[in-house]
């Protein structure tokens, strides 16, 4: 198993929490951390986040979810370790530095709500 860091957006979340997983094909922008020290997590976890606030049309929240996956299928929500999300919507322009919060996967209906 390897631990990886998905971007994604709100939409995203909400189609993969409807569905009930996390699509392999999500896998394809994640990023792994190059060695597992916790600079080395933080380092993937800030790309993800990059990569994530890359994909909003404009104003947002940034988002990622956490995951360990061995093979190239989809991950079940109840196998995500976290998600990482801006409290509130931020402006296209934001400090791209600015650390994200951490949530359960319980919380995710709040996430969305």
């Amino acid at each position: 198993m390897t631990r990886i860091y998905v971007p994604a957006t709100i939409d995203e979340l909400s189609q993969w929490h409807a569905a009930g997983s996390v699509p392999a094909a999500a896998f394809a922008d994640a990023y792994e951390a190059p060695d597992e020290t916790e600079e080395g997590e933080y380092a993937a976890l800030m790309s993800a986040a990059d990569a994530s606030a890359e994909r909003l049309a404009g104003p947002g929240r940034r988002l990622v979810l956490v995951v360990d996956a061995g093979a190239a299928a989809p991950v079940p929500f109840r196998e995500v370790l976290a998600v990482h999300a801006d409290l509130d919507e931020r402006p296209a322009d934001a400090d791209a530095d600015e650390d994200l919060a951490w949530f359960g996967v319980q919380e995710i209906p709040a996430l969305l709500g």
